[in-house]
């Protein structure tokens, strides 16, 4: 019986390991197809999947020859000469001049125009076109080949998205907007927690009914009413609403709900005895709340700390409609946006911009993850 036991215990035990891996590999995936990508060109991006970057790829491309003004006379020929590719990396297999027919000609063989010029197209890109007349074509005639491309990478979309003009001061914006709409929110939440989790007055539940049902609010449909609300006493102080102390507020009051919501239930958990001995000796609430339940209760307050750092700091609607995109106030998540251009023209930046934005938050997180679950857990159950 007990040698049963042993054995649908350790099949139980490799089940949920398999499933633990199943989910872990489920999640990693995607951060490393993003990572995978964030090195690759936008033709590589564009074409082929982040699971084929190791593997050399076909593709049908075309590129267009020189002009007239490129064109050199030698020995009583006119010559234009030149190379398809900006960069290495490909090799050519077949090329023509029609794109129905890609493998008319194989690379390195000379092929005869309808005018009677000559053209010869390398395997590396280079090519020479020869006529007996002077060349007359403004644009450069089109070469449509088969190439074989090898996987490369490299830091251009890093470059690109680093040198970017207010990359660096938008980074900085960022940090004064998520920095005090962490802290506000947190110093308002830990006393309003306490108050609910220790003290007695008239209404405590159903204050703390209405502040949870908070939490359904959608975003979206106070941001508007509040902005208005904004405004209006932005004007009876003199001041404008799109500013950094409006958008700590926004902040501050979207994310109260949930943090006065984890820290009551874990004060709520802490031992009654200790709280009880503190009132024996003669302490009052500020001094019971400051010296014993706030030490005590950081793993929850490094959780919601977490929560709020991260949600802040990858916000794109809250900061559009509370601040501007003035170059001393956009944040990190609208500069980028705007480095998309108004088509996404440069969409393969954002592999890039996805790990050049979560460098801080990922500090944060592993800074506090030993707090994260107990924070979380603590005062769910009761036994």
């Amino acid at each position: 019986m007990i040698s049963l036991y042993r054995k649908t215990f350790n099949f139980g035990q490799i089940l949920s390991s398999m499933l633990l891996l199943f989910l872990v590999l489920l999640w990693i995936m995607p951060t490393l197809g993003l990572f995978i990508s964030s090195f690759r060109d936008k033709d590589q991006l564009a074409l082929t999947g982040w699971w084929t970057a190791l593997s050399t790829t076909e593709r049908n491309e075309f590129r267009r020859t020189g002009t007239r003004k490129d064109q050199i006379e030698r020995d009583g020929k006119y010559i234009i000469s030149g190379n398809l590719f900006k960069k290495g990396g490909k090799t050519i297999q077949t090329f023509s001049t029609n794109f129905r027919n890609l493998t008319k000609y194989k690379a390195g063989v000379t092929a005869q125009f309808k005018d009677g010029s000559l053209f010869i197209l390398h395997e590396n890109g280079e090519y020479e076109w020869v006529s007996n007349h002077p060349f007359k074509h403004k644009r450069g005639k089109r070469i449509f080949y088969v190439a074989n491309v090898a996987p490369a990478f490299s830091l251009d979309n890093y470059r690109e998205v680093l040198a970017a003009e207010g990359v660096g001061q938008s980074f900085i914006n960022t940090l004064r907007v998520t920095i005090p709409a962490t802290v506000i929110p947190i110093m308002i939440a830990s006393f309003a927690a306490y108050a609910f989790a220790w003290m007695e007055f008239s209404g405590r539940q159903f204050l703390f009914v209405s502040v949870v049902g908070l939490l359904v609010v959608p975003l979206q449909m106070s941001l508007i009413p509040l902005l208005s609300m904004y405004n209006e006493i932005g004007k009876f102080f003199g001041v404008t609403a799109k500013s950094y102390p409006g958008i700590w507020l926004a902040h501050t009051g979207f994310g109260l709900p949930l943090a006065i919501y984890l820290l009551r239930n874990y004060m709520g958990s802490l031992p009654r005895e200790i709280i009880e001995s503190a009132r024996i000796d003669g302490a009052t609430h500020f001094q019971i709340f400051t010296r014993l339940v706030l030490p005590l209760s950081v793993p929850a307050l490094a959780s919601f700390c977490i929560f709020q750092f991260l949600w802040v700091w990858n916000d794109l609607l809250v900061a559009l409609v509370f601040l501007g995109k003035k170059d001393d106030e956009i944040v990190l998540t609208s500069k980028l946006r705007e480095l998309l251009g108004s088509r996404g023209d440069n969409w393969e930046i954002l592999t890039s911009s996805a790990f050049i934005s979560i460098i801080i938050p990922l500090i944060v997180f592993f800074t506090l993850q030993r707090y994260f679950v107990r924070g979380l857990v603590t005062g769910s159950v009761k036994s």
